[in-house]
């Protein structure tokens, strides 16, 4: 069923059905209701059978992607707490580089999770996970105190790893959809 425009907004959209109910919407999500009581992309559906298809889609992913894969795209994209730090670790532990196990750690972090502005400064809204400004100093990754272009080595070769790996989860995610054929533009 052709009902989705883009793979980042479907991605966006299909990892965080895990975190939305019933009784509150998402802001995001109100745009997408009011797109479908106007007659825009997807209208022949009612909010919940497109929340449903959400979630099937949630599943196919879950199965079909690799772990490392699901656990980057979690990481990266989902809206739900628990998941998002439960995937943030088990990419942590598969990780390999030559930096301590705390440096890892935070700069997988830090990736996962930038810094947004004007959160901590209250200025912004927010239930995503916020982490102190102190976290991002790369000087507290490292209690060894390595040399600065050391430690930017590190979290370089760790952010490409890391970047590769969401390439090639956003290629097989993409190949998962086209198969299903739920885009607009692919009926």
């Amino acid at each position: 069923m052709a009902m989705y425009n883009d793979v980042m907004g479907t991605l966006v959209r299909v990892l965080a059905a895990d975190n939305i109910d019933n009784s509150t919407k998402q802001s995001w999500q109100k745009l997408i209701d009011a797109d479908l009581r106007q007659g825009g992309t997807g209208s022949t559906l009612s909010v919940r059978d497109k929340f449903d298809y959400d979630c099937c889609l949630y599943a196919l992913l879950h199965r079909q992607l690799d772990p490392a894969q699901w656990d980057v795209l979690v990481a990266k994209y989902s809206t739900h707490k628990a998941n998002k730090v439960s995937a943030i670790g088990r990419l942590v532990a598969r990780m390999v580089s030559p930096a301590p196990h705390l440096f890892i750690y935070k700069a997988l972090t830090a990736w996962a999770i930038p810094k947004l502005k004007g959160v901590q400064a209250g200025k912004r809204s927010t239930d995503m996970i916020v982490l102190p400004p102190e976290f991002y100093d790369m000087n507290t990754w490292d209690l060894a105190g390595s040399p600065e272009r050391t430690r930017r080595n590190w979290r370089g070769g760790i952010h490409k790893r890391l970047e590769k790996l969401e390439e090639q989860a956003v290629i097989h995610a993409t190949e998962i959809f086209d198969s299903e054929q739920i885009f607009v533009d692919a009926a």
